[in-house]
């Protein structure tokens, strides 16, 4: 008994060697680098389950250990995935050859989490092109220019606030995430749903667009962990029956739509917010209205103004905090369309901050808000790289473009850790490599919320700075640490700010 016992614990010894040699020697046999630093059974991912590592700092060691290579390997978990570190071959994956990459690698369960399940960045296929179609034609330029009434409203709301402050101290000094997370709650409330968010009171009330982004994109340790499983390992997160939404935050969706629609229904005055072109569509496609289908975009409206605008302006005004001197060339800028437009900020003026946009693209290429791409493949192709590596990909191999990595490489960007928005003027725009700069992502599936985005962080910058000089707080850690907690390239200490009035 006791020799059979240990004859089948040899074997399966032997069974589990020949696993690991077959799953962990994946990359050698086909001839392509692997990063150091990677466990058995746990992979080069380990420090980001355990949230002992920022995506962002991984990312950093392994991208700078492997710079000089077109394409690396990286196992996660058990799972080999292709590392993409050249422009050219992210062009081909991202557009050239789209239709052999055109599955985000990010995938959600229908089961756990319905509402994300129907967002265009998760779902594929038809259900992915006509939801494209409707959010493309939701933030096409005329619907932009309705939507601006309401998200200039938003920049009078964050004036007030301000202007309140100011009354009793001469120095206001907050957390940038936190103070513009407040104008993107309010614009999602207002211009994407019509209605009132409260963002800016004193004392708003419980269930607020804010507080709601606050609980989805300010996750606890065990949450953070668990957060992780579901977008990284969804066949895991599937078994254990994990959901990323949060079932408060899904019911809150979800009876929001049910009150809304009512009200519509009942109320025969036109609306010019997103939630009025998405609930115009679902009429066009039949005449019972799919409330699944709504709700799921009215949340995808909300994952998309929220979190990633909130950093980004974040990091906007920390670069500014810093280069005294291009703060005060943008705001000279602004005070100058201001005046060529009669003392309004417009829609029109808005689109005439170009050197603002030179800014904004400078601060989002030093740091993205997204730190990875991530596609799998879905038809067999051969990617070659300008340095002779050839690898062909076969379907369902996972492929990482690192986004922040690109934006700091010395091929395309010269002392990349340099702050120099001349980098994105008219003269030097033609001299930047295609798929060099990709903060939205690129091709047909990049964000298509682009243009909602920027016009939001012009408004509120444009705001912001024409009235206001901003310098940072001492509690300001430089240069900046990141949070393993968070999914998104999230500071660790944030960034705080002193505004003064000028």
């Amino acid at each position: 008994m006791e020799s059979t016992t240990l004859t089948l614990l040899l074997g399966a010894l032997v069974l589990l060697v020949l696993y690991m040699l077959k799953k962990y020697t994946y990359w050698q046999r086909r001839g392509i680098t692997v990063a150091s630093g990677f466990i058995p059974f746990l992979g080069h991912t380990w420090p980001i389950y355990c949230l002992r590592m920022s995506l962002q700092e991984l990312f950093e060691r392994i991208c700078t250990e492997q710079k000089n290579r077109s394409m690396f390997g990286i196992y996660d978990m058990f799972t080999p995935a292709l590392v993409l570190r050249e422009a050219a071959l992210v062009k081909t994956v991202l557009q050239g050859s789209f239709t052999s990459f055109h599955r985000n690698g990010f995938q959600i369960s229908k089961d756990q989490d319905p509402l994300l399940y129907y967002s265009p960045f998760f779902n594929e296929g038809q259900e992915w092109m006509t939801g494209r179609k409707r959010l493309t034609y939701a933030f096409s330029g005329l619907r932009l220019k309705v939507m601006f009434s309401a998200v200039s409203g938003v920049s009078r709301k964050m004036q007030d606030y301000l202007e309140r402050r100011m009354k009793t101290t001469n120095k206001y000094e907050t957390e940038m995430k936190s103070f513009f997370g407040r104008f993107t709650a309010e614009t999602v409330a207002n211009a994407g749903m019509g209605v009132e968010g409260y963002s800016f009171d004193e004392n708003p009330p419980p269930d607020s667009f804010h507080d709601i982004g606050t609980q989805i994109f300010n996750p606890m340790f065990l949450l953070a962990i668990l957060n992780n499983l579901v977008l990284l390992k969804p066949g895991i997160a599937k078994v254990l029956k994990l959901s990323f939404l949060p079932r408060n935050v899904d019911r809150f969706f979800r009876n929001f739509v049910d009150e809304n629609l009512e009200l519509r229904v009942k109320n025969t005055v036109p609306r010019n917010d997103f939630f009025q072109v998405m609930v115009d569509f679902e009429k066009e496609q039949s005449e019972k209205l799919n409330k699944e289908v709504i709700t799921s975009h009215a949340l995808t409206f909300f994952f998309d103004g929220f979190e990633t605008s909130r950093l980004t302006l974040s990091f906007i005004t920390y670069q500014l905090a810093i280069h005294q001197d291009v703060q005060q060339k943008v705001r000279d800028e602004i005070k100058s369309v201001i005046a060529k437009y009669d003392g309004a900020l417009t829609y029109d003026a808005l689109k005439d901050l170009k050197y603002m946009e030179q800014v904004m693209n400078e601060a989002q290429r030093c740091h993205s808000a997204l730190v990875f791409l991530r596609k799998e493949c879905t038809e067999e192709f051969v990617l070659e790289g300008s340095d002779g590596l050839r690898f062909r990909v076969e379907p369902g191999t996972q492929v990482l473009i690192p986004v922040e990595a690109i934006h700091h490489d010395p091929t395309y960007w010269k002392d990349p850790m340099v702050f120099d928005p001349e980098r994105f003027s008219e003269e030097n725009k033609p001299n930047i490599e295609k798929m060099s700069f990709i903060p939205f992502g690129e091709g047909p599936r990049m964000c298509v919320g682009m243009r909602m985005a920027i016009l939001v962080m012009k408004s509120c910058l444009a705001t912001l700075l024409n009235d206001y000089k901003i310098e940072l707080s001492p509690k300001t850690k430089v240069p900046l640490r990141w949070s393993p907690c968070h999914f998104l390239c999230e500071p660790r200490d944030g960034i705080w700010m002193n505004i003064t009035k000028l």
